[in-house]
């Protein structure tokens, strides 16, 4: 039944009703799809003020497609129990059952069932009791019925649970009749054509109210993926705070400045090939400042600047091995290299943003591939009051401002600080960050002088994101299984307003 037939009949109904019409109703009436009863409310709606419709919003319990089935057909833990005999039957034929596995573990927590692991047949199972009663199907039953409400809470949740009851939300209208209630539907003009003018027909003809507050087509345009807007967001804070970005172009890191430059020993086991990738080719760097190679070499396998090294055969070979960059403090290593050959010493503050690469194992909070964000502040005499100072102040700017600050270890780092954030969807503390001091062995053998003192953190892009637009599973976020739909309709970020509700089910 089109829209106008079911504005037609709604209408005469209106007329004799007493009060109004209730849409859900009036479509269960006509055996009509409700969303027609809903397009034809609408489209009276627009011609005026024929009738008033109120949205009113009710909830009511609906089986699941399951649900429906065991409603029918009876429980797992009953099929289970029905299909024993008297002699009992092996647990291995049971399991091949197709409701063997639930019903099984159900049947056994209700006491049905026993199970005689001395059979000369290997387990079987027994009945414990003559007959039982299905609850389960009583229960789905009455809603079903529409008698839901016969239900406590506690039953209601256990079907939930078992995901066999959902609550649903029906938005229905109240229609009533309006100031201009006619059960005669006029076609209002939208357009004043030159025929009527000339002909002066405009003059009986009722024309459509002009909506002057009605807003245009909106014109197709791209969108920003919610990393790119929170990334805009994190760069523009470190700008705020005076912070100079740093060149990151480099996706293809030597060892020796992913890891050696940071007094990471060659044995350390994050260079193994579970957790790096490696590079066929080119295999190697070519081009190294070989006299700071030399200084870091010595630090490693000698000691020196107050440190005993690490006491090993240090190989250059094996810090010329090209990598994908497994953190951004790679950068950082270069960026003070740099800053340490300008004479005299300038205090600096450096940031980036960009993509790291780890031999991760994927799961809800980890990707192979993900960004990683690294602040770092280079000046006399800094201590870990100031790491912990400014890290407040930073994520206060992100908006986060429930931290916890626990100790850590880190090669290149000393004391370390892990950062953790509390994140609502989750309901429990996710690690955001990582700090530290960067150690002397590091810092000395690249030229900086000695009451120079460097604090850097770092955090990855997409957990501040997840945090902030309610995702709990990362992959839903970057690859693959990304709704699209996900990115057009992503709010504007503003890292210091509270964030989202959570929109998935399980934080790099």
């Amino acid at each position: 039944m089109a829209d106008g037939p079911v504005a037609e009949v709604l209408l005469r109904q209106l007329e004799a009703a007493d009060g109004g019409l209730d849409s859900a109703e009036l479509a269960a009436e006509l055996g009509v799809d409700h969303q027609a009863v809903v397009g034809a409310v609408k489209s009276l709606q627009a011609l005026g003020e024929i009738i008033e419709a109120e949205l009113r919003s009710t909830k009511r319990w609906e089986l699941t497609a399951e649900g429906e089935e065991i409603a029918r057909e009876g429980s797992h833990e009953a099929r289970v129990f029905h299909s024993i005999p008297r002699e009992g039957l092996a647990q291995s034929e049971l399991m091949r059952l197709p409701s063997g596995k639930v019903g099984f573990s159900k049947a056994m927590s209700n006491k049905w069932i026993r199970v005689d692991k001395s059979a000369a047949d290997g387990p079987r199972v027994f009945r414990v009791v003559d007959s039982v009663e299905d609850e389960v199907q009583r229960r789905l039953q009455l809603v079903q019925g529409g008698q839901a409400e016969k239900l406590g809470e506690k039953e209601r949740s256990e079907l939930r649970k078992r995901k066999l009851l959902t609550e649903v939300t029906l938005k229905t209208y109240w229609v009533s009749k309006g100031s201009t209630f006619s059960t005669n539907i006029s076609k209002q003009e939208t357009e004043l054509s030159p025929e009527m003018i000339s002909s002066g027909s405009w003059r009986d003809r009722p024309f459509k109210p002009y909506n002057f507050l009605a807003r245009g087509v909106l014109p197709d345009s791209g969108h920003l993926h919610p990393l790119l807007k929170v990334r805009t967001q994190f760069r523009q804070i470190f700008l705020e705070m005076g912070f100079t970005e740093m060149p990151t172009d480099n996706f293809i890191e030597s060892s020796f400045w992913n890891f050696d430059a940071l007094f990471q020993p060659q044995q350390h086991p994050a260079r193994d090939q579970h957790d790096t990738f490696f590079l066929r080719d080119p295999a190697e760097a070519l081009q190294l400042p070989m006299d700071y190679v030399h200084r870091v070499k010595r630090t490693h396998s000698q000691g020196g600047y107050g440190s005993q090294g690490y006491k090993y055969n240090w190989k250059l070979e094996e810090a010329r091995k090209n990598i994908l960059r497994t953190h951004t403090t790679s950068a950082s290593a270069r960026a003070l290299y740099r800053l340490a050959q300008k004479k005299p010493f300038t205090p600096a503050k450096y940031f980036s943003i960009d993509r790291v690469f780890r031999n991760e194992t994927l799961d809800a909070t980890h990707l192979a591939e993900f960004h990683q964000i690294e602040g770092v502040v280079a000046d006399h005499g800094l201590t870990l009051g100031h790491l912990m100072g400014i890290l407040r102040e930073f994520f206060t700017k992100l908006g986060i401002t429930q931290l916890r600050f626990k100790p850590a270890y880190n090669p290149y780092t000393e004391p370390s600080m892990e950062v953790f954030s509390y994140h609502q969807g989750l309901k429990k503390w996710v690690e955001v960050g990582n700090s530290g001091l960067f150690r002397p062995e590091m810092l000395l053998p690249m030229g900086l002088p000695e009451n120079v003192s460097v604090i850097a953190w770092g955090l990855s892009l997409e957990r501040p994101t997840m945090i902030k637009y309610g995702i709990n599973n990362i992959r839903e976020l970057v690859g693959h299984k990304v709704n699209l739909q996900m990115v057009y309709d992503s709010p504007l970020c503003r890292l210091d307003a509270e964030p989202g509700p959570p929109r998935t089910q399980g934080a790099a």
